[in-house]
């Protein structure tokens, strides 16, 4: 436990035990149209966490990701469906397929030197490679979908996933506080030294003894295994599954936005992103909703990001860390 707040200074501790208590108490205290709002923050919290570890911390870039979440959405919905296996047993089935997917892309990539935007365009490839599959795959609902039974909104079955908003509300709230805490204990540990060793130069981390086709397939294995548990939340809390809409690359790139408007390297940053993005891109769809225009939230976070690439291509978490006093000396380490 001492490890997990070395370093953070006490205003620090005490800003994060706010936040976490105002949280925890939201669901008492807005509506239901802003609880939903929080719920796809926390969610797009999560996914960025995962998708930063990849990229932030072992400095792989995917922009696929959305394969995890489809295979994970995919499997538990499946095995729910066609057997009745709860969610809860589910959830290790989409976490191995999701790792297994995501070491084999690594092994293509590692193996044959592929990195950069060569291995991002692979991710690509495989997202896309497996939405067709499943498109044509009848037993997964096809072009149709993948629909899940509706039941009671207000109760709470924890093991089959099946409750009221408030429920999907604390699962994903404990999810992305794990998946914080996790990163936290990954980043300042050896593992994580050898991941920030290869993000910044892996010639040189190689030179130093580390074995990087190995850290690297652990940061894939990782990242793709958090990723498809959010897949299982994502199908459940839906209710519905369509190819085109979950494997797509327009959803990958929804996945990752929040980690890079918060700055990339960064603990807080996929948070603190999520907390900007989502909000302000559901007000514009509402302020806009008598005009009828097409994209206008992706046109806002495309504006977003070209803003933060120009002027605080660090991330926005970053600067605010520094404001409050909490950055630390080492990127990622701590803010």
């Amino acid at each position: 436990m001492s490890r997990l707040f070395e370093g953070v200074p006490a205003h620090g501790l005490a800003l994060l035990a706010l936040f976490a208590a105002a949280l925890i108490a939201a669901p008492y205290l807005v509506s239901n149209y802003i609880l939903s709002v929080l719920i796809i923050v926390l969610y797009f919290a999560y996914v960025g966490q995962a998708w930063n570890l990849m990229i932030g911390f072992a400095g792989l870039l995917s922009l696929g990701h959305a394969l995890f979440v489809g295979i994970g959405a995919y499997a538990s919905a499946a095995l729910f469906i066609k057997f009745g296996i709860p969610p809860l047993i589910g959830v290790f089935v989409s976490i191995t397929l999701a790792m297994v997917m995501g070491c084999f892309i690594g092994y293509l990539g590692f193996r044959f030197s592929i990195h950069g935007v060569y291995f991002a365009l692979l991710t690509i490839a495989f997202a896309e490679f497996t939405g067709i599959m499943v498109d044509h795959t009848r037993w997964l609902g096809g072009t149709e979908g993948l629909f899940l039974p509706v039941t009671n909104r207000d109760s709470v079955d924890l093991i089959n996933l099946r409750g009221s908003p408030v429920m999907f509300y604390y699962v994903i709230l404990a999810l992305t506080g794990c998946a914080l805490v996790l990163c936290r204990l990954l980043l300042n540990s050896k593992l994580g030294y050898y991941w920030q060793a290869i993000r910044e130069d892996q010639q040189a981390a190689e030179a130093s003894g580390i074995h990087l086709f190995k850290y690297k397939m652990i940061a894939v294995a990782i990242s793709s295994g958090l990723t498809g548990i959010a897949g299982v939340w994502y199908a459940f809390y839906y209710n519905n599954l369509f190819p085109e809409s979950t494997f797509g690359t327009n959803r990958s790139i929804e996945l990752i936005l929040g980690a890079i408007v918060g700055g990339v390297g960064t603990l807080f940053g996929p948070i603190i992103g999520a907390f900007l993005l989502t909000p302000l891109g559901e007000m514009l769809t509402g302020l806009t909703e008598g005009m009828r225009i097409d994209g206008i939230k992706q046109f806002f976070w495309g504006i977003c990001v070209a803003v933060i690439v120009l002027f605080r291509p660090q991330g926005v978490w970053p600067w605010i860390a520094g404001v409050l006093r909490l950055d630390r000396k080492t990127k990622g380490d701590g803010a």
